[in-house]
């Protein structure tokens, strides 16, 4: 049985990965590419939250679990990280339209599953995040395009610019 402050403290573990691992994966998507970020992203959703429907808790300790739980988080976060980060790829002057959306459907998508949670026992929960998890990463792998070195957009006036990307 694990105290109520400690199990507190280990909760609180998670928002704290915000602070480091969202601008981390947005910052690692600047120098390796938008898609691959993305794509280790979701394989490390993937394999964590795949692992974690799995546990036993005859055989697993809290430590491992724990552990396992800050990895997905770490994962997690960056992944977002590297959404905001295609947004200025999509169109320039709608960047702040589109990163609101994608807010928007983000928070849309944690009420999702925290209704499904609450539905679930926790090893399905945690199997259907891993299972959404591999879908979005086939998605990724086989969808996304991603500008090499340079992007057009036509402008209000008609004018066509010439956008270099790293």
């Amino acid at each position: 049985e694990l105290p109520k402050i400690t199990a507190a403290l280990l909760a609180g573990v998670y928002p704290f990965i915000n602070l480091f691992a969202r601008p981390g994966g947005g910052w690692i998507s600047d120098k390796i590419g938008r898609k691959l970020t993305l794509m280790i992203a979701f394989a490390g959703i993937a394999t964590s939250f795949l692992i974690l429907g799995n546990v036993d808790k005859e055989t697993w300790s809290i430590s491992w679990v724990v552990g396992l739980t800050i990895l997905g988080g770490i994962f997690s976060q960056a992944g977002s990280g590297a959404v905001f980060a295609m947004v200025p790829l999509i169109q320039r002057r709608l960047t702040g339209q589109i990163a609101g959306m994608v807010g928007a459907f983000g928070a849309a998508g944690s009420v999702m599953f925290l209704t499904v949670n609450s539905l679930v026992e926790y090893d399905q929960f945690f199997m259907l995040i891993g299972i959404v998890a591999v879908s979005v990463l086939t998605l990724i792998m086989f969808f996304l395009d991603e500008p090499k070195h340079e992007m057009t957009e036509v402008l209000d006036d008609g004018t066509v610019q010439i956008i270099k990307l790293n």
